[in-house]
């Protein structure tokens, strides 16, 4: 592991030196992840990129994209687009990214089942904001919001997110 991996376990997170508070899935964490299981997965992945709402906060680093109205992520194993960024609207099932709270303010994108999803086993692992310290997420790693903005601007092309057993 190198300082630019951001490295979470049950127990917290770590990054260039310092620690964080952070939220995993509902499902704890599994080498096995299936759709729907709630659970974080197990595992090295890579950063493939970070979304941010420009109505809400300045561009975070110079590789950041905004998120549009009609940005969405398909959730749906029946769909070709499957665990990919879709425009809305959309005929699968699919999660809206700019949403009316904040918690998609600011998404860091990894390759978890990207860019061959395999049906069945999961979509969508970001890291994002937390609803609230403790509320467990989807399968996703959530930070405050302060915490994700620090991280973000200081995550590198190399750096990783490894989540331990």
């Amino acid at each position: 592991m190198k300082p630019s991996d951001l490295v979470v376990s049950r127990w917290g997170a770590r990054f260039m030196g310092r620690r964080f508070a952070c939220t995993i899935g509902r499902g704890g964490v599994r080498v096995d992840k299936r759709e729907g299981d709630g659970a974080t997965p197990v595992g090295t992945h890579r950063f493939i990129g970070m979304l941010y709402r420009p109505d809400r906060m300045t561009r975070p680093a110079d590789w950041a994209l905004p998120i549009g109205p009609l940005d969405g992520w398909s959730d749906d194993p029946q769909d070709d687009d499957y665990n990919s960024m879709i425009r809305l609207p959309h005929a699968f099932s699919h999660e809206k990214l700019r949403r009316a709270d904040p918690m998609y303010d600011l998404i860091l994108l990894t390759d978890w089942n990207w860019p061959d999803a395999r049906a069945g086993c999961g979509s969508a692992i970001f890291v994002h904001q937390w609803r609230r310290p403790h509320a467990r997420t989807a399968g996703c790693v959530a930070f405050a919001r302060k915490d994700l903005l620090w991280i973000a601007q200081r995550i590198q092309h190399q750096s990783r997110l490894i989540i331990l057993p």
